[in-house]
């Protein structure tokens, strides 16, 4: 078995790609608001996909033979983060079986070889971490850093939900996803935005200014593209501000069946 997923409502096929450290769990507070037939995976090296992870491209030719063993020739895509990244390959490497892509918080790569280098080794670092540490501890780092800052402003029950998901991997399993789909490891696709034919929906929030500056780069080079800021939302945007992220994401996607990707 190359995924552990579930299928949850009926509609127009669309495939969630949750982030580092998260599962098909991420989105079970938001597939209400998506009247939508949805697919949830737990990606490799999480969840109860019970295999480690191999390098990104091989990912995507993995998700794409599941789709296509569970019945979808095409289907929309959205990713978070490093699903989001991996969701970028699957759209370049199957460009006619995704009918549209969002991006939420994700990156195409790092640009220069010299950048992905050092990347690797800081990736290599925390997968050692994970190993000799182990999960509980690595969760307590994970969240720390200053990406997932604003989190700490969610109620205490959905900060407990999310550290119930964290600690739910393993360490084998993560330290694989930081080795073989971390951001040193993934291929540069800069160059390759304006390949990409489908409606694009770009997601950042205002206080993530990395990803902020990336998407403002990232909507320049991708010709159907269109990029929304949320106020005041960081990294995580589906749990920060889930009925507005809900909302824009379930009216993207319609425009899309009815041919119109205009007037969200």
């Amino acid at each position: 078995m190359k995924f552990f997923y579930e299928i949850q409502g009926a509609g127009e096929p669309v495939l969630l790609l949750h982030g580092f450290t998260g599962s098909a769990q991420t989105w079970k507070e938001l597939t209400p608001l998506l009247p939508f037939q949805l697919v949830l995976p737990d990606l490799a090296g999480h969840g109860r996909t019970q295999r480690p992870a191999d390098r990104l491209e091989a990912e995507a030719v993995h998700l794409k033979k599941m789709m296509a063993k569970a019945g979808y020739d095409s289907f929309h895509l959205i990713g978070y983060s490093m699903g989001g990244r991996l969701a970028l390959s699957l759209a370049l490497l199957y460009p006619d079986q995704i009918k549209s892509l969002i991006l939420e918080s994700a990156s195409p790569g790092l640009r220069t070889d010299a950048e992905r280098k050092e990347r690797v080794k800081a990736d290599e670092q925390l997968a050692q971490r994970i190993e000799n540490e182990g999960i509980p501890s690595f969760v307590d780092y994970w969240e720390s850093i200053p990406m997932f800052h604003t989190q700490q402003a969610l109620p205490f029950s959905d900060r407990q939900k999310i550290r119930r998901e964290r600690l739910s991997h393993r360490e084998q399993g993560l330290a694989s996803s930081l080795r073989f789909m971390g951001t040193g490891a993934q291929p540069s696709y800069w160059n390759r935005l304006d390949e990409l034919r489908m409606r694009v929906l770009i997601l950042t929030g205002t206080e993530d200014e990395k990803f902020t500056s990336i998407a403002r780069k990232m909507k320049e080079r991708i010709p159907m593209s269109e990029w929304i800021e949320f106020q005041g939302a960081g990294h995580a945007i589906h749990v920060e501000q889930r009925e507005k992220f809900g909302t824009i994401v379930k009216t993207f996607l319609l425009n899309q069946k009815g041919g119109n990707a205009n007037g969200i």
